[in-house]
């Protein structure tokens, strides 16, 4: 097996980091905005069949106006479980249960609670970032254990996984700007 390349390091890099700035955006899709996104609930766990499983697993949800998600579950027993959890996340809704369908109205977001979503949104950009500063530190530690390679290939390479690591924060502070927008826009 032949070790690893100043390339490999580059290539194994810019895999971590992108996976990083991934995760922020995913992260992002579950914080509340203005608009009912069915991503708003896929931290929702519902205790299902002795274990807790993702809400989306046991039920379909839907968003068929920008302001209301409905949910319903597969299996009717399920439906105060599913309503149980929902009330339990720190999501600030109040689900209404009709025994077929629930119904999750969103109420307009106010001054304050749009604020403590920025810090939310914040909070995860700033996991990202060091996520991926991690990912920059990591691949420079390998390039400079690397054998046979002059110094200056080593400075080069170094050079390049910054150029990445800079991209990639540059891409995680476009998403906090765009996502910071969405919630502050009335």
């Amino acid at each position: 097996m032949t070790p690893p390349t100043l390339a490999d390091h580059v290539k194994q890099a810019k895999q971590s980091m992108d996976k990083a700035v991934e995760a922020v955006k995913r992260e992002f899709a579950t914080v509340r905005t203005g608009k009912a996104t069915t991503a708003l609930l896929d931290l929702v766990r519902v205790e299902a069949y002795g274990n807790e499983m993702p809400i989306n697993q046991v039920a379909s949800v839907a968003a068929p106006e920008p302001k209301l998600l409905t949910v319903q579950p597969w299996d009717k027993s399920l439906l105060k479980a599913v309503e149980k959890a929902i009330l339990a996340s720190d999501l600030g809704l109040t689900p209404s249960n009709d025994g077929n369908i629930i119904r999750i109205p969103l109420p307009p977001l106010n001054e304050e609670r749009r604020r403590e979503l920025v810090k939310v949104v914040h909070k995860f950009a700033e996991e990202g970032r060091v996520a991926v500063r991690h990912a920059r530190t990591e691949a420079i530690s390998r390039i400079k254990k690397t054998e046979h390679v002059s110094d200056d290939e080593k400075k080069h390479t170094e050079k390049d996984v910054q150029k990445l690591h800079d991209e990639r924060l540059k891409l995680v502070d476009e998403a906090v700007k765009a996502k910071e927008a969405e919630i502050m826009e009335v």
